[in-house]
């Protein structure tokens, strides 16, 4: 059984045949190399180079990224609904090509024409990897001005990086990181924070290890030990870190909102086709009233969170604050795929806990999704200060 397209927005007819093509490459070809993929290594690597030659071929690579920088320029209306496709496995983005969009954004915006030039036609290409450095060991995530990474300026321009971050994706195999550090005032100063472009085989740049999330890989931490930085790789101006990074965060908490949508699809299709094909000696589980609640309650969480998501994509997309709606639709898409994991879990019982279906990874994923990218807690409070502040309606309309 496969997840439909519930709630609103429907997908603009144009994106239709897109979407679909996306939804059957993903289905296709990158679940069944899952676990390669999942395991890394040098195999990881070989089947990733070849679904992105297949996606190639296909003519579905970059499709959200810039034309000019060799994507499709696929506006953020339309790939959401694509994206929703592609997310269905945590390696569709990366197949795909569509896993930087927020770098190439990100540099796009703020980058200096010398970042520009030699990074983004080769960062859409996938021939440069880049990761966002911003969290730290013993610094609240929710805090970012408590950052104790500095970075000084040296005579001639140039600057010199050192701290440790952590629970960075992709850090292990970038050529370069985003650094959120401290270039001016004190530790808890809401000014003096910068972003930098730093490559990752400058001197004094080390992977000081995994943070398997879970038991599964991809996240790691990273020390910089006075790590040079040319003076043209300072994202934005100096000391407007703050900025750059909402604004980031805001597409990419939206982005992955989508991605979460797509796993969510995912194990319903699973919660349903197990309950109509496993018979008991009391029947088939479909038959079950508690099943039939479970199947309820599933879609009734997909169908709530799936119009909030699109809320967000729509005040980006006419570029327009969206705190309050990424906020609301961070926490309901976190939510909705961990309830509806845990539910298909329920429904498979012992099978749904082992390695033959996706359903641990996809509660894993549903999990760490209220943690990662700021927890429930501070998206919560967030939203709450704004309504409280007036201004906020209750409903959109």
């Amino acid at each position: 059984m496969e997840y439909g397209q519930g709630g609103l927005p429907q997908c603009p007819p144009e994106t239709v045949e897109l979407r679909d093509r996306v939804a059957e490459f993903v289905r296709g070809r990158v679940i069944p190399c899952e676990p390669v993929l999942d395991a890394g290594g040098p195999d990881a690597a070989a089947a990733l180079a070849e679904l992105r030659c297949a996606a190639r071929e296909e003519g579905l690579w970059a499709l959200p990224l810039p034309e000019e920088l060799g994507g499709q320029g696929v506006p953020l209306r339309s790939y959401a609904h694509i994206a929703e496709a592609e997310g269905a496995s945590d390696h569709g983005p990366a197949a795909l090509g569509s896993a930087p969009l927020l770098d190439v954004v990100m540099l796009l915006r703020h980058g200096s024409h010398t970042v520009r030039e030699a990074y983004l036609k080769r960062l859409v290409a996938g021939e440069v990897r880049t990761c966002y450095a911003m969290t730290e060991p013993d610094v609240p995530g929710t805090d970012p001005c408590s950052t104790g990474t500095r970075a000084v300026r040296e005579t001639g321009g140039d600057w010199v990086v050192s701290g440790r971050k952590w629970f960075i994706s992709g850090a292990a195999e970038a050529d370069l990181v985003t650094v959120l550090a401290r270039t001016d005032g004190a530790p808890g100063d809401r000014t003096g924070l910068s972003l930098l472009l730093a490559p990752t085989d400058a001197p004094g740049f080390r992977v000081v290890r995994e943070l398997p999330v879970f038991g599964a890989s991809g996240q790691w931490e990273i020390e910089l030990d006075r790590v040079p930085v040319p003076g043209s790789h300072l994202l934005g101006e100096r000391g407007q870190a703050l900025a750059i990074a909402g604004e980031r965060l805001q597409l990419g908490r939206t982005l992955r909102c989508l991605r979460w949508l797509g796993q969510a699809g995912r194990a319903f299709g699973l919660l349903c086709s197990r309950a109509q094909s496993r018979s008991g000696s009391r029947g088939p589980l479909a038959a079950q009233q508690l099943v039939q609640r479970h199947v309820f309650d599933a879609l009734l969480a997909l169908r709530t969170a799936r119009p909030l998501v699109y809320e967000a994509v729509a005040r980006i997309d006419a570029g327009l604050d969206a705190h309050v709606e990424v906020g609301l639709a961070k926490v309901a898409a976190a939510r909705m795929l961990q309830q509806v994991a845990d539910v298909a879990i329920q429904v498979h019982g012992a099978a749904g806990l082992g390695p033959d279906t996706a359903l641990p990874a996809l509660f894993r994923t549903g999990r760490a999704a209220r943690i990662l990218d700021g927890p429930d807690e501070l998206h919560m409070t967030s939203v709450a200060r704004r309504v409280l502040r007036g201004g906020v309606r209750p409903a959109v309309g």
